[in-house]
């Protein structure tokens, strides 16, 4: 009974994507009768997934037409992935150079919903004990990548995120957290040990587009052994910095925001 189940749910799924993709390629806004023709489905069936998806806000419907096509959340989701897919093309020749250059791995990052998002990395040759991370999310203010987006992205960061809050890991020090962005909003780059693992040193840099937005983050992670300070403020960090203004600079960001 459970793998019926099961096949029946994958099998609404698959025909819900194949809705979808025939209101996409439509000229026109199709009604129940041309999309259950179309999808060889009953009207009832074809209904029901309208409901469903309409419900998500992934389909919109005419009142007075009876017509479908496809809701402002399926633009929406369509832009996101249109959105990291661009930062990764653009992102990966420099995180390739910076790995090269300091054989340490080499991640994007973005921020979504209050937490950093892991999109892509080029890894070292030099083994580092940390878990996989793409497709990671955390809470931004555990680690220096969401740390450094939040911080060049707005002064008011604090005030937005609330004067108190409590997570699995413990009451948040907001007093802390504030004099830390400043640091780095100060600094432009943010250094922290033991956000991603115990014994890992995350060094994280912002991005911005054409408008000045941050969009986010080029960071460096190595066993903390081998970010000595000096390594750190004459090698890492202006490096960091460097691929940082490169990257903004293909987002087309031009000094003149700074």
């Amino acid at each position: 009974m459970d793998r019926e189940r099961s096949t029946y749910s994958v099998q609404a799924v698959v025909k819900a994507f194949d809705l979808l993709e025939t209101l996409a390629a439509e000229d026109s806004s199709p009604t129940v009768p041309i999309l259950a023709q179309k999808l060889e489905l009953s009207r009832n069936k074809v209904f029901r997934l309208l409901a469903t998806l309409e419900d998500k806000g992934l389909v919109e419907r005419d009142d007075t037409s009876g017509m479908y096509r496809l809701g402002l959340c399926a633009f929406e989701m369509a832009q996101h992935i249109l959105k990291s897919a661009s930062v990764i093309r653009l992102a990966h020749p420099i995180m390739e150079e910076l790995a090269r250059k300091h054989d340490e791995a080499i991640y994007i990052t973005v921020m979504n919903n209050d937490e950093v998002l892991f999109l892509d990395m080029v890894d070292s040759f030099q083994q580092i004990k940390t878990i996989p991370l793409v497709g990671r999310r955390f809470p931004f203010f555990t680690n220096a990548a969401g740390k450094a987006i939040k911080a060049m992205s707005s002064s008011d960061v604090i005030e937005k995120f609330g004067k108190r809050r409590t997570y699995k890991n413990g009451i948040v020090d907001m007093k802390q957290l504030e004099r830390e962005l400043d640091d780095i909003r100060k600094r432009g780059v943010a250094v922290d040990i033991g956000g991603f693992g115990e014994g890992i040193c995350a060094v994280a840099v912002a991005i911005r587009d054409y408008a000045g937005k941050v969009v986010g983050a080029l960071t460096l992670l190595a066993p903390s052994f081998r970010m000595l300070q000096d390594r750190l403020e004459l090698e890492i960090i202006p490096s960091m910095l460097a691929g940082a203004e490169e990257l903004s600079l293909k987002f087309g960001y031009a000094k003149i925001h700074a």
